[in-house]
């Protein structure tokens, strides 16, 4: 495998996006820059939901494109995209679905994965996708790492490792969010770190509250499917 360089937050997203839509619409795949556009931004299996610009999505490809990790296509009416990631991380139908989802959705447990990568890949158990993340996470240059579990937590989290140290979308989601919508009410007893400058603050407490709105989505899930 010939690893990619380090990618930013809308590039993942991008990439994600052509993955997935691979694989569950063939049919319209490769992808219209409106249908990238689309899939980078919408609501359902994404975390966070985004609102990117078309400007942002076509600087990115354009970016990919110079690396050769997307391919744009003449169409006899428009011009489509499509990754090219294959090749270049070695994937197989099971690895794929894994980089798509983390891509798409960030760290998550091989609960999920099993859950979320479904209309990807098939996993017969958490423990097989578990053993796929395993061996994705061998190697110089492994695409995938656990982290360290959480307090309260049954299984750890597992992370893709193709970004951009402190790569976030976080500034894309404030795009979505409207002037009059109220900002997320914080714990009183959040530890406030020592040291770092207002700025390091901020983005530290953005970073919590994106982790509990990760949290809540996939308990929200994991009741629903207890419900069906």
């Amino acid at each position: 495998m010939k690893k990619t360089r380090p990618l930013d937050a809308i590039e993942i997203r991008v990439l994600g996006a052509l993955m997935e839509k691979e694989r569950t619409t063939p049919d319209a795949y490769p992808l219209t820059i409106n249908g990238v556009i689309a899939a980078c931004n919408q609501k359902s299996n994404r975390d966070p939901v985004t609102s990117l610009t078309e400007t942002e999505v076509v600087e990115a490809l354009d970016r990919l494109r110079i690396d050769v990790l997307t391919w744009r296509t003449e169409g006899a009416r428009v011009e489509r995209w499509q990754h090219s990631l294959d090749r270049r991380w070695e994937l197989t139908s099971a690895t794929k679905a894994i980089m798509g989802v983390l891509m798409l959705r960030g760290p998550q447990t091989p609960g999920e994965l099993k859950i979320r990568c479904e209309r990807m890949h098939h996993f017969d158990t958490k423990e097989d996708a578990e053993a796929v993340l395993r061996q994705m996470a061998r190697g110089f240059d492994a695409l995938v790492r656990e982290l360290p579990r959480e307090p309260g937590k049954r299984e750890n989290r597992w992370t893709h490792l193709v970004a951009i140290d402190g790569s976030s979308l976080e500034p894309a989601v404030k795009a979505v969010v409207p002037a009059t919508s109220p900002m997320p009410t914080m714990p009183d007893d959040l530890p406030m770190p020592t040291g770092p400058t207002p700025v390091e603050r901020l983005e530290q407490l953005e970073q919590t509250v994106a982790d509990l709105q990760a949290e809540l989505r996939a308990l929200r899930e994991r009741l629903g499917d207890l419900d069906e």
